[in-house]
């Protein structure tokens, strides 16, 4: 889990999914740095991409949905304009109706992040808003992104 260790000692091997994204002009602030808000858009973006390849979120039949219930994210090194960086996703946590992903932003080259974050996502009925259980294909769907299932 990222609290395991500090987030300027995460690296790439770490991570077991991954989507590269690339900056734009726009993102940049007054300093030319990407302006932190569109980290966290990088990490929704790479998140949504994964859930939906994994089934977790559109899966066909499925009634419910993932609400985000807490983030966070340690700015670690700015990234520019044009550049383009690595998203990396591991799960934290499977709990019986949640998931905590955790991710890093990492330069292209670089062993080290640019950011380290985390979102929990707690599964709830799309009509009811009650929590639901998580089904057991959607847990071994995404089993192997848990930091046991690889560490060692």
């Amino acid at each position: 889990m990222a609290g395991a260790k500090a987030a300027k000692d995460e690296r790439r091997d770490d991570y077991r999914w991954w989507m590269p994204v690339a900056s734009r002009w726009a993102d940049c602030d007054a300093y030319g740095h990407v302006n932190n808000a569109v980290y966290y858009n990088w990490f929704d973006t790479a998140l949504t991409t994964l859930a939906i390849e994994r089934g977790i979120l559109r899966a066909p039949g499925q009634t419910s949905i993932g609400l985000c219930i807490a983030s966070g994210c340690e700015f670690l090194a700015p990234v520019g304009f044009p550049e383009t960086v690595d998203v990396g996703i591991r799960l934290g946590r499977i709990g019986n109706s949640s998931l905590r992903y955790e991710l890093a932003i990492f330069p292209k080259g670089s062993d080290t992040p640019a950011a380290v974050g985390h979102f929990v996502h707690v599964y709830v009925d799309a009509g009811t808003r009650r929590s639901v259980a998580l089904t057991e294909a959607q847990k071994a769907s995404m089993s192997d992104l848990t930091a046991e299932s690889f560490a060692g």
